[in-house]
């Protein structure tokens, strides 16, 4: 259990590594790779290519798309003539007909003769019916009429119309020298008269999918044994179709019951080679962010969303590709980590996305150079501007690379799909969106990026503040160390951003003993006169502890928290120590006296320790000149590389003088000092 205990963290790298190879292979799509690589407008690479098996020609989807149009542009409504609305209608019509000239004087012979006319009428009218809506949902000169259980092609203008009524009375009416009646038959008619013919939605359903299943998928086929391509001819035209037809004949059968397990295989080995060239980057140079599961897992977690979000998109579309905001992910390492792992991390993701894609040469190439993009253009992520103009070039990097290779491949810029353009402007509006979403990682993970340090760094944020009123002293030294540190960064290409927010919280555990320190000492008495040098250090060693736990209490970044732990290091507290050597003689445990660590572990936390010391150590020169703080900074920053106080931190000998060379700068430029002038 002990051994069980102690390889916890590289267990759960197994793990993490087992879960993320079974993830992506499981959303990798189910088919074989065709052998070859072809792209239109190329020569032929390989040798000559003869069919390996008897398979069909396919046709391209705009063939079909546009066969499709004409079968529907052809076929013919169906409308149902409806016996049932014309038979309840003429019993309605006796006893409307009735009703409407019983109280007039007419003789039984004009009587019996309009009621003839009118019924001829309404014959004449219903042989072949009235269309509901007046015809509106027509929109053919012909239709297939369904009377009797039998299909009839007729002419829409067959039918009546309801307002061609009131003509049709008039003039059979005034045809039979009853015009003296017009007015009562057309509100007799116009009551009654309703239509019977409708649309039959399922029924021209059914024969439009009948007429569809008729449709061939493929023109011809071509036999085994036969030449499709030679070697340096170029893929174009009718052999471009062969070959795609190949391509898919080839996968389709590939990826049968027997392959099935073989290619499961394959997939598995070159997804887990991938993932472990990013374990071995990490073991190798990134070696705390390899020692913490929790950077490890933010980093697969980006790279698995990224694959998950990718394949989705391609299987419900794939010509809606690169909508997907690809470039968000070497931007969130590069925010929380550095460039070099976020550029790394992007390049494998696309190399793993190349089995998912359609035409994979392309978009690898496109999404490895806006990567490339991204991680030289994206800087200060907290400047909005900054933003908006990297966003904007790798939108332009896109649309350049997708000008270039349609060129290659039709030969001019004809033909352009300027619907393209729009998913690389949609995938640039995606991208900046980026900026809550590093928040929200913030919160999950526990990381912190330039945003959030630009708000720590706000000097009336509450924990500033009550370092400013507690310990003033100690929040004028802080500032003083943070234009120090932040300077000799800049110079060393470290983050400025990081090292400043670290010294102005590196000392926030002398609030609770303000008076203890003698940058908080306003008057001449000295609390330490009063205790004994091993009591003394301790007061001041504990400033480490209770710093980090007021850094934890108010929800302080662990990123800043590494500073408040390592500014000092090991090393001493040198005046109480020699102050008990000499009551003690040489009885006294060094251990009492020494800052528990750890050591600084980069670059920021060795600058830090660096200036701070400086700082705190030029208060007590007296007349300083130029010979003064140059020897002064050599003797400070050499006694603690003695001290082995660096030999964690990633930092050069040549960045160490840099950063001396600063310090002294930025010290002469404080005591305002001038070049003496002989009299």
């Amino acid at each position: 259990m002990d051994n069980l205990y102690k390889k916890q963290s590289l267990i759960f790298k197994y793990i993490l590594y087992i879960v993320a190879i079974a993830f992506i292979v499981f959303f990798l799509p189910k088919g074989g790779k065709f052998k070859y690589e072809f792209q239109k407008g190329k020569p032929w690479q390989y040798d000559n290519l003869y069919a390996p098996f008897d398979f069909s020609i396919q046709k391209t989807d705009a063939e079909i798309a546009e066969e499709t149009q004409a079968i529907e542009r052809n076929q013919l409504p169906y409308y149902r003539y409806d016996q049932n609305i014309v038979d309840d209608l003429r019993a309605e019509f006796q006893v409307a007909f009735n009703e409407t000239w019983q109280d007039i004087g007419l003789r039984n012979s004009q009587r019996n003769r309009l009621k003839n006319v009118s019924e001829a009428i309404l014959d004449s009218i219903y042989t072949k019916g009235i269309l509901q809506n007046s015809g509106k949902q027509v929109q053919r000169n012909f239709i297939y009429l369904v009377k009797e259980n039998e299909a009839r092609k007729v002419r829409v203008t067959d039918f009546f119309k309801i307002n061609e009524i009131n003509e049709l009375v008039s003039t059979v009416l005034a045809q039979n020298n009853l015009s003296l009646f017009e007015n009562e038959t057309q509100a007799l008619f116009f009551d009654l008269i309703t239509p019977n013919v409708s649309f039959d939605n399922s029924l021209t359903k059914k024969a439009r999918d009948e007429a569809l299943s008729k449709l061939s998928y493929t023109r011809g086929t071509v036999d085994q044994g036969r030449l499709i391509i030679a070697k340096g001819e170029v893929v174009e035209a009718e052999n471009l179709k062969i070959l795609e037809s190949l391509k898919g004949e080839y996968e389709s059968e590939l990826w049968t019951a027997n392959n099935y397990y073989y290619i499961l295989i394959g997939y598995t080995v070159l997804v887990a080679l991938v993932l472990i060239m990013l374990f071995l980057f990490l073991k190798k140079y990134r070696k705390e962010v390899y020692d913490n599961n929790t950077k490890v897992t933010f980093i697969f977690f980006n790279m698995l969303l990224m694959v998950f979000i990718t394949t989705m998109v391609v299987k419900y579309n794939d010509e809606l590709v690169f909508v997907v905001p690809l470039c968000i992910l070497p931007l969130i390492l590069k925010t929380f980590f550095d460039a070099r792992l976020g550029l790394f991390v992007h390049v494998l993701a696309v190399l793993i996305l190349g089995f998912v894609v359609p035409n994979s040469f392309e978009y690898i190439f496109l999404q490895i150079i806006t990567g490339i993009v991204t991680i030289l253009t994206v800087s200060e992520l907290y400047k909005r501007a900054n933003l908006f103009v990297s966003v904007g070039q790798i939108t332009l990097i896109y649309i350049i690379g997708y000008l270039a290779f349609h060129t290659i491949h039709e030969g001019d810029l004809s033909d352009i799909q300027w619907f393209t353009f729009g998913l690389f402007l949609l995938n640039g509006m995606i991208t900046l969106f980026v900026q809550p979403l590093i928040y929200i990682y913030e919160k999950l993970f526990g990381l912190v990026s330039d945003v959030s340090l630009l708000e720590l760094s706000d000097t009336n944020s509450k924990l500033l503040k009550e370092l400013s009123n507690k310990a003033p002293g100690t929040f004028h030294h802080s500032l003083q160390v943070a234009n120090l540190a932040e300077a000799a960064a800049n110079e060393i290409g470290a983050n400025a951003m990081l090292v400043r927010v670290g010294a102005l919280y590196h000392d926030i555990g002398k609030m609770n003993d303000p008076t203890f320190f003698t940058e908080n000492q306003i008057t001449n008495v000295n609390p330490h006169d009063e205790l004994s040098p091993k009591h003394s250090a301790k007061i001041i060693i504990d400033h480490v502890i209770k710093g980090i736990e007021l850094a934890r209490k108010n929800k302080i970044p662990d990123r800043i928290i590494d500073f408040i732990r390592s500014h000092h290091g090991t090393t001493m507290v040198y005046y109480f120590y020699k102050k008990q050597k000499d009551l003690k003689g040489d009885d006294v445990n060094e251990e009492d006296f020494r800052y528990p660590g750890p050591l600084p572990f980069s670059r920021e936390t060795a600058i830090l320790m660096m200036a701070d010391s400086v700082e705190a150590a030029s208060k007590s020169l007296k007349d300083p000149t130029f010979l003064i703080i140059d020897e002064f900074v050599d003797k400070i920053i050499s006694g603690q590389m003695k001290a082995n106080q660096f030999l964690n931190a990633d930092i050069t000998f040549k960045e160490i003088e840099t950063i001396k060379k600063i310090f002294k700068q930025k010290l002469t430029n404080i005591y305002h000092l001038r070049v003496e002038y002989p009299e």
